[in-house]
């Protein structure tokens, strides 16, 4: 091995090992080797398929990871009914949206972000046809109105997630405490 990439290979593993110090389920990491500022490991919400934290903290803003419906440590999926084969067999657009929008709820509150903060929105569903009315319904009561963050929001129709999950979010949010956050 030459030196170069030793010293290469050695700064990567000590860059992961302060991330995965400050990855501390529940909290946001402070600022730690290897990352921007924090990285936001909830504690209720479901687990990341992938390799990502649930947030990342960077300057005053916070940007939320994909968040579908699952629940942490359970194997069925809210609004998910699979067949003995393991092929979707039906699905409740409403329930997955809930618990989705609950998720993202979870992982703001972990990292100490209040659900008003929230700015922006990115929602993918994988039935644009037939699942738009009942998720803008749903959205309504979660985002919009009085009380609410009224974020701004893009909808994208896609052909598929990498669960047999009908919805997931992408949000961005204002830390508190930060010269745009409302107080």
């Amino acid at each position: 091995m030459s030196e170069s990439k030793g010293m290469v290979e050695g700064a990567v593993d000590g860059a992961f090992e302060g991330m995965v110090e400050g990855m501390v389920e529940g909290t946001v990491a402070g600022p730690v080797q290897g990352t921007i500022d924090g990285t936001v490991v909830s504690s209720r919400a479901p687990e990341p398929v992938g390799a990502y934290p649930h947030a990342k903290r960077a300057g005053n803003l916070l940007f939320l990871s994909g968040i579908g419906p699952r629940k942490r440590g359970l194997k069925e999926i809210p609004g998910v009914t699979l067949g003995s084969d393991g092929r979707l067999v039906a699905k409740d657009i409403e329930a997955q949206c809930r618990s989705c929008f609950d998720n993202v709820r979870a992982v703001m509150e972990d990292a100490g972000v209040p659900w008003v903060n929230l700015v922006d929105v990115t929602v993918f569903l994988t039935d644009m046809k037939n699942d738009f009315a009942t998720y803008n319904k749903v959205y309504a009561e979660y985002f919009a109105g009085p009380g609410n963050p009224n974020p701004t929001r893009t909808t994208l129709g896609i052909s598929s997630l990498p669960t047999p999950i009908a919805v997931e979010i992408k949000a961005i949010a204002l830390v508190p405490g930060t010269n745009l956050a409302p107080t």
